[in-house]
């Protein structure tokens, strides 16, 4: 059985990671969506709200599941029994970045695999960074987002916009 990981933040899930998501569900028996616990950052979502608009976006997708984790991808890999690291990749310097990632994870533990899935052209400049901020701008981002998400997103922000 083939099993990837897809892990990221998701905060919040764009189509442009709902379209890797589709893309990789292509590629094995089952992808596992993981959302990344990451200290260091400040999420406008908690990890649940976002395991819950991930779940909402994928109940289509029967090869799909949604999970957390924390600490190493790698790691991660190894307690679930995955064996392949799915990553999107939208400009030159995505794939510039997630190389060195791949090489670091892959000297780390030879055995993690990494595929890169080019996201489709309409979304190369779509990142959960810009969608937050023209939203809290009053920007009307739906266009970018998963229904499901547009909800949440105007829920967070009172309903603006």
């Amino acid at each position: 059985m083939t099993r990837a990981v897809y892990a990221g933040s998701f905060d919040p899930p764009t189509l442009g990671h709902l379209d890797v998501i589709r893309r990789g569900a292509r590629l094995c028996d089952e992808l596992v969506v993981a959302v990344a616990v990451n200290p260091g950052k400040n999420p406008w979502f908690t990890v649940e709200e976002r395991m819950a608009m991930l779940r909402a976006v994928v109940r289509d997708l029967p090869n799909v599941r949604v999970d957390s984790l924390e600490g190493l991808t790698v790691a991660y890999l190894d307690r679930i029994g995955a064996n392949a690291i799915l990553r999107g990749v939208r400009t030159y310097a995505d794939f510039e970045y997630e190389f060195q990632m791949a090489a670091t994870n892959r000297e780390i533990d030879p055995r993690a695999e990494t595929v890169f899935v080019m996201t489709d052209a309409r979304w190369i400049f779509v990142n959960s960074h810009l969608i937050k901020e023209a939203c809290r701008l009053g920007a009307d981002v739906r266009s970018f987002v998963p229904p499901e998400v547009w909800t949440r997103l105007q829920a967070k922000l009172g309903g603006t916009k």
